[in-house]
């Protein structure tokens, strides 16, 4: 099949199938029976136009030029479109993306202001999941809600790779559970359960300091596998907890 007139025009917003990925790409141009393609990334593509086909090029639908909050709702579906949706939203400070129920999160190795202050905990605390902008409080405050809602445990799985920010979206997490629990409480009884939820927090680096190791992104790469369990009573406020860490083997 070949390749539709409407992406031969210079401008036109493409996907390159190349070494077997998908890059973000713009006609830069057409003439003479040669295409030239320039990806994102600085790549330079040329081909013959009667050798394109539509395995090799495909439109770029509008949800991929434009950037998602959602990555749900993309219609191009491939590894390509996935990265090009999280590079578009990190240039523009914007790290969080939804998968659904999921949130992606790309380290943005600087301070963002107003990112994690108390007006964002303030407003994430008063919103359900998908109804103001992705970030990792509307994870917390979902597992928080849920806890009256459903009646039952709720658990939140942190992945990635070394470096990616498991432990500071680990404390995260603790920061906003730890504001709405001091919310629920008199203000005669919040010094001692900010005791309890600084003791957590700050009984990690210790268990991390037997066994890390240095890798080529984090100097401080940890080696364990971390449960972190958090009571709560009625009221709402955190009274205990406890960490387990395993040695990971690889």
């Amino acid at each position: 099949m070949k390749m539709a007139k409407s992406l031969q025009s210079k401008g036109s917003r493409v996907w390159l199938r190349e070494n077997n990925q998908h890059y973000p790409s713009t006609v830069h141009s057409c003439a003479e029976g040669v295409i030239v393609f320039r990806t994102d990334y600085g790549q330079v593509f040329t081909y013959k136009q009667s050798t394109i086909t539509h395995q090799k090029v495909t439109p770029m639908h509008q949800t991929s030029v434009e950037s998602v909050e959602d990555m749900a709702t993309l219609v191009d579906l491939h590894e390509g479109s996935i990265m090009h949706n999280l590079f578009q939203r990190y240039q523009q400070d914007k790290i969080y993306t939804y998968i659904g129920s999921i949130v992606a999160s790309v380290n943005p190795y600087k301070t963002i202001p107003g990112l994690y202050d108390c007006a964002a905990m303030e407003r994430y605390s008063k919103h359900h999941m998908g109804e103001i902008a992705p970030h990792i409080f509307a994870v917390a405050n979902e597992c928080y809600r849920c806890l009256w809602k459903r009646h039952d445990n709720q658990c939140i799985l942190i992945s990635g790779e070394s470096g990616a920010g498991k432990t500071e979206s680990t404390k995260l997490i603790l920061k906003f559970l730890s504001a709405m629990s001091q919310h629920s409480l008199e203000m005669s009884c919040r010094e001692k359960t900010f005791c309890v939820e600084q003791a957590i927090l700050e009984s990690s680096p210790i268990m991390e300091a037997f066994g890390n190791a240095k890798t080529v992104y984090n100097s401080n790469s940890s080696r364990f596998g971390k449960f972190i369990q958090l009571n709560i009573c009625q009221k709402g406020n955190i009274q205990g907890g406890r960490i387990i860490d395993c040695i990971l083997v690889w």
